[in-house]
């Protein structure tokens, strides 16, 4: 088994671990990235449509380009980097243990761990659908793999089920490959992808998004051939009599992202009920000292710029323990979900904030217009910003000042009255 010692291990060189490891290095710590493929840049490499960077380089790059940008300074830099090798384990002392063809079995001694992961898929059983396990039943991930990376159509005939951005995407790609879209059905009577996706990628290609209907049924047994789907109520129970069949040979599952975990777990650190990730703090620090979280492992983003700023975060926090341990066992208050809040992230806020700003980011549980966010501590309420319109699908990223805080006692952060 071959040993290492490093001051700072990136686990994941998807968006979040390319920032985090490049901050790192800036903050001069000795950085090593692991990443379970065999190329870096993580879901970014199958992502031919345009749309990121928008918030960070101000203009529109694909997938590819924007991951482009930190390959080529992790190269300039020369930060160590193992690919194609897998994260078996992971221990609260900060222990790693690794396999990878090249290298045999690893245990790697980390000074500071920044857990980049990414999420995954749901899959059908995780959305209720029983049955028969036919060809032709894929996630919408794998089929943006197949057609963008492997060049292969999956079918002729497609059905996507729930409005997630990368099936929304998706529709508009496989229309462009000449694969019939028939539609889009989500279970909710809202949609779950951002704006523009349903405008540049249903509307402007004529494919109809069917709100509160979803698949019942698959049938055959071999391959797909066809799908019921039935409409549903504000509880989400079927309606009887307005099931219908739709031929097709390609249900395409865009039914959800969940932070991946494994890893989280097996180091014992608090994970949130509502996120599915770790609990961390203003630094990106979970429940473990120098274990830290950034990007989709700790909540699903919804654009790449979030993720990698979150990654910068996380990495300019554990130099902070690196190089200062015994300075960071710091106290920190809790910040709760308020009126129209789902979540908020991060969870926790240091007492000692070192930065005269920080981000926090939240999601609304309903859709609203001339929204107010504001904070409220102690009875006082302190107005953050107005919005024409929130939505629970698009994240709100709101920039807090220290200085209006009393960092002393917990806080709640509201959408609207």
């Amino acid at each position: 088994m071959i040993e290492k010692k490093v001051d700072c291990v990136v686990i994941g060189g998807g968006p979040a671990g390319l920032a985090a490891a490049i901050e790192a290095d800036k903050q001069g710590l000795d950085t090593l990235i692991i990443e379970r493929d065999v190329t870096l840049g993580g879901i970014l490499q199958q992502c031919i449509h345009d749309g990121f960077g928008l918030d960070r380089f101000k203009k529109r790059m694909t997938g590819g380009q924007y991951a482009q940008r930190f390959i080529d300074v992790i190269k300039e830099r020369k930060i160590n980097v193992l690919l194609n090798t897998m994260v078996l384990d992971i221990t609260p002392s900060k222990e790693i243990y690794a396999s990878s063809p090249d290298e045999g079995m690893l245990h790697i001694n980390a000074k500071s761990i920044i857990l980049a992961m990414g999420c995954r898929e749901r899959t059908r059983s995780q959305v209720l659908i029983y049955g028969d396990r036919p060809a032709g039943v894929l996630t919408a991930g794998a089929v943006q793999r197949y057609i963008n990376m492997e060049g292969y159509l999956p079918g002729k005939k497609a059905v996507i089920l729930g409005s997630g951005d990368i099936g929304l995407i998706m529709a508009r790609r496989m229309t462009l490959e000449g694969i019939k879209v028939e539609g889009v059905y989500e279970i909710m009577h809202r949609q779950n992808g951002l704006t523009r996706n349903v405008v540049q990628c249903l509307k402007d290609y004529n494919i109809p998004l069917h709100l509160g209907t979803t698949v019942k049924s698959i049938h055959d047994k071999k391959r797909i051939h066809s799908v019921t789907v039935v409409e549903v109520d504000k509880n989400l129970k079927e309606i009887p009599g307005t099931e219908r069949d739709i031929d097709c040979d390609l249900l395409v599952l865009s039914v959800g992202l969940i932070p991946e975990n494994e890893l989280s777990e097996k180091a014992q650190i608090e994970i949130d009920p509502v996120t599915k990730g770790p609990i961390v703090d203003s630094d990106m620090m979970t429940s473990i000292p120098g274990i830290f979280a950034a990007g989709n492992v700790a909540t699903v983003f919804d654009l790449v710029d979030y993720v990698s700023q979150s990654g910068e975060i996380a990495a300019r926090g554990a130099a902070k323990y690196v190089k200062h341990p015994k300075e960071e066992n710091i106290e920190t208050i809790d910040v709760h979900p308020g009126n129209n809040v789902a979540f908020v992230f991060p969870q926790k806020i240091r007492k000692k904030m070192e930065s005269e700003t920080f981000p926090i980011f939240m999601r609304v549980k309903n859709e609203a217009c001339n929204v107010a966010t504001y904070l409220e501590q102690g009875g006082n309420k302190i107005k953050i910003k107005k919005h024409l319109i929130v939505k629970p699908p698009e994240m709100i990223r709101e920039i807090l000042k220290t200085n209006q805080l009393d960092l002393s006692s917990d806080l709640t952060i509201h959408a609207g009255e």
